[in-house]
Parts: C-alpha cells; sequence; structure tokens
C-alpha cells in the first residue's frame, strides 16, 4: 500500500466517517462549507495570468469577470475597495495578472477568485527595468539633494517641455495666465508617449539647455499607465536632466505616478498644475503684499511726521529759552552800568541811549533768528505734508477700495452691481456700480 500523499492528508480531516465506517450524511450546506475551508486552507494565493471575459460591472461598483487561457477558465471578483485602487479599466480581451485568495461561493456551487490586486500583462518587467535604472543612477549619485538647485522666486520666462496636443499644456498655461500674467512662456515641442518619445524628450532638454533664454523649465504630461510614461523612464532622459544648467520641475502624471525623471529633476510636482503653481509667483498674493507694505509707509510717514513735529517744537523752546537768557544778561549788564554811571546826567543818558539801541538790535537778531527757525519749520512741515497720503485726498481725490478691502486702479477689476467703499479727505461713502467703462 502506498503511504498517504499530503493532499489525502490534507482532506482527512474534512471528508467526515464514521466511527463504525457506514455511511454518514452531510447536508448541501455542510458539504459546501467544507469545501470552502478546504480550498482556503490548501491553495496559496499566486499570481495567475491570464485574459479578461465576460467582465461586468455591477451597480454596486464591484467587477465580476472571468479569467482565461486557451485550456480552461477561473470566475474572478474585484470589490469595489479594492478596484478603486486601478488607474486603469479593464476590457474584455486584456491580457492580465491577478492575485487572491480562491474561495468556494455556495449560493451557485462556484469556485471564484477574490481578486486583491491586478495588473496589464508585462508591467512586471517593466518595474523591474525600472527598478534597475532606479537603483544605478542612484549609485551614481544622480539623486543626489545636494545637486538640486533652487527654483527662482519670481523667473521672468518659463520653459515647457510637452506635446503641443497635451492637455497638460493647456492646464499650465492656465495655470501660469491666472497666477503670473506678465511672465514669457517659451514651449519646447516634443512627443511625450510612444516610440522615440524618450530621445525626443531629451533632445528638448537639450536645446532649453543651450539657449538658456529661461529661468526654469517644466517638464509636463498628464497622468497614464506605466506604458504610457515609460519615455520618462528612460535612461536617456535622466542623463538630459542630469546635464541641463537650468533648474527643472518634474510634473509628470497623477500624484500617485512616480517616475526616473521625478528623481533627477531639482523638484517633482504630483501634477502639471502643481507645476505651475510652485514656480509662478501669485499675482493676488503680490498683491495682498503690496497693499499691506503699502500700509506700513503710510504708518511710517505718519510716525515720521509726528516725531519731526515733536523735534521742531523741542527746537523752538531751546530758542526761546537760549533769546530770553541773553535778553537776561544783557539787562544785567546794563543793570551794573546804571551803577557806575549815576554821575554826569549827560553821559548817563547817552549811556542810557547806547543802552537802548543795543536792546533794539538783540531784539531785532532775536527775531530774525525766530523768523529763520520759523521758515525752517514751515519748509519741513511743507515737505511733510506733501509726503502724506491725506494730502492728495485734500486735492479732490479719492480712494475706492472693493468689499475685500483692495484697492481698485481699473474698471476691469469691479462688476455691475458691486458695492464699493470711497474714502475722501473727510469722512468715506459707499457706493453701488451701476456700469463699467474701460
Amino acid at each position: 500500500m502506498k503511504p498517504p500523499s499530503k493532499s489525502d492528508a490534507t482532506f482527512e480531516g474534512i471528508l467526515p466517517q464514521s466511527p463504525d465506517n457506514t455511511e454518514m450524511i452531510l447536508t448541501v450546506s455542510s458539504f459546501a462549507s467544507r469545501i470552502q475551508r478546504a480550498l482556503e486552507e490548501t491553495l496559496p494565493t499566486v499570481w495567475i495570468q491570464g485574459e479578461i471575459s465576460n467582465f461586468t460591472e455591477a451597480t454596486s461598483g464591484h467587477w465580476y469577470f472571468n479569467v482565461k487561457d486557451a485550456n480552461a477558465q477561473l470566475r474572478c471578483v474585484m470589490f469595489r475597495s479594492r478596484n478603486q485602487r486601478l488607474d486603469w479599466r479593464p476590457r474584455n480581451g486584456l491580457a492580465i495578472e491577478l492575485k487572491g485568495p480562491t474561495t468556494f461561493y455556495p449560493p451557485n456551487g462556484s469556485c471564484q477568485i477574490v481578486v486583491e490586486t491586478m495588473r496589464q500583462a508585462g508591467l512586471g518587467k517593466l518595474f523591474e527595468a525600472f527598478t534597475r535604472l532606479k537603483e544605478k543612477l542612484a549609485a551614481e549619485g544622480l539623486f543626489d539633494e545636494a545637486l538640486k538647485r533652487p527654483l527662482p522666486a519670481h523667473p521672468a520666462t518659463i520653459g515647457i517641455i510637452t506635446s503641443p496636443a497635451a492637455a497638460a499644456l493647456r492646464d499650465v498655461l492656465t495655470t501660469l495666465k491666472r497666477r503670473s500674467p506678465a511672465t514669457g512662456v517659451i514651449l519646447y515641442p516634443t512627443a511625450v508617449q510612444g516610440d522615440g518619445a524618450a530621445s525626443q524628450i531629451a533632445r528638448a532638454i537639450e536645446t532649453a539647455g543651450a539657449r538658456a533664454e529661461c529661468d526654469v523649465l517644466i517638464l509636463c504630461r498628464g497622468g497614464g499607465s506605466i506604458e504610457d510614461l515609460w519615455a520618462f523612464n528612460e535612461e536617456v532622459v535622466a542623463r538630459a536632466l542630469a546635464d541641463c544648467q537650468i533648474p527643472v520641475i518634474s510634473g509628470v502624471g497623477h500624484e500617485t505616478d512616480f517616475t526616473i525623471a521625478d528623481f533627477v529633476a531639482d523638484r517633482r510636482a504630483p501634477t502639471p498644475t502643481a507645476a505651475a503653481e510652485l514656480v509662478s509667483p501669485d499675482r493676488q498674493g503680490l498683491l495682498r503684499q503690496l497693499a499691506g507694505l503699502g500700509q506700513r509707509l503710510e504708518a511710517t510717514l505718519q510716525r515720521r511726521v509726528e516725531r519731526e513735529g515733536m523735534r521742531l517744537d523741542l527746537v523752538l523752546r531751546r530758542l526761546q529759552t537760549t533769546a530770553r537768557h541773553t535778553l537776561q544778561r544783557q539787562e544785567l549788564k546794563l543793570g551794573g552800568l546804571r551803577q557806575r554811571l549815576i554821575h554826569p546826567g549827560e553821559r548817563l543818558r547817552q549811556q542810557a541811549q547806547g543802552l537802548e539801541g543795543l536792546r533794539q538790535r538783540l531784539s531785532r537778531a532775536g527775531k530774525l533768528n525766530l523768523d529763520r527757525q520759523r521758515q525752517t519749520l514751515q519748509r519741513l512741515e511743507a515737505g511733510l505734508t506733501h509726503l502724506n497720503p491725506q494730502a492728495v485726498l485734500s486735492r479732490g481725490f479719492s480712494i475706492v477700495r472693493n468689499q475685500t478691502g483692495t484697492i481698485i486702479r481699473a474698471s476691469n477689476e469691479i462688476a455691475a452691481g458691486e458695492s464699493l467703499g470711497i474714502a475722501f479727505a473727510q469722512g468715506h461713502a459707499l457706493a453701488q456700480v451701476t456700469r463699467t467703462e474701460p
């Protein structure tokens, strides 16, 4: 007698036997449960390759399909919580590789695979190639953070490397126009998918670097499968990025997509739109910053006017004190002369006349000095008044702000029906726009 096999031993505890060797009768549900337990305990979770057929998506979002080859087929189900993680959609006739446990579904008496993950056939080889190149370039230091260059804060010209027909180009241009309309844009057209795309991308990068007409470059493409993005995983593109003297932002695919270009570029953006936002200054933010600086300047000028006024008051008080002390000293001197010149009377009269003349000269000198100081004070006061923004309003001008407090400088910044605030030299007013004219 041959020894029992592993499979025999496995099913020994599943197929029941009565102690007296009589047949044991099972219900259908009981037997189905034993089959289900046997499958789950004995069959490992492995990768299976085949072709999709009879694909159906239920209203619940679950996917039901068969995977087959020339000689067999298996039922499969991929629940919504799992299939939502895929960035591609299965279709009949597509070659795939799937992974999941095998189970028995009692209601219809069939075995099926509960798919945990699946990929299009051939992606395993592409991923291996991706991993090998990534390890090679990392060992050479192409990914080192020390090589990453900072992005310019206010670039005058931005270069875009992508296909002219790509949706990513429209997204980038729309974002740049909204955030920084004055920034120049240069397109370096290239294919971003298919045979020869990697070489074209590398040549576009080299051309942009040789021309040196941009402050920063955006390398972008929309999302897709690993095959669609493969041009950005080629070594020729990685070498061109490493040799480029202009800072480069990689905005390839979606947030979950990673390419070799992402690791070599100076900065990775999760999407093309995010790449445009990284490299362009926010116009609205700059306007808010400018408004804040204007308010700070106005406050600074006001404080300066107040300080200069205090300084002029101090100078005037000092001049008055000096003049008073000088007059007191002259009066004391005059008193001494009077005591010395009691006789004769004529000489006393002459000295009194001379003293009176001296007093008049001193008074005129003090007045002249005060006039000069007053004129200096008036000039300083006029200069400070000229710097005061309130003086502009006093000449008939006004300041118009929208509901958020932003200063309005052109009619295209407001719309009919919008409420505005108007500041005059004295007081404020609220107004509503009835129409605008360019």
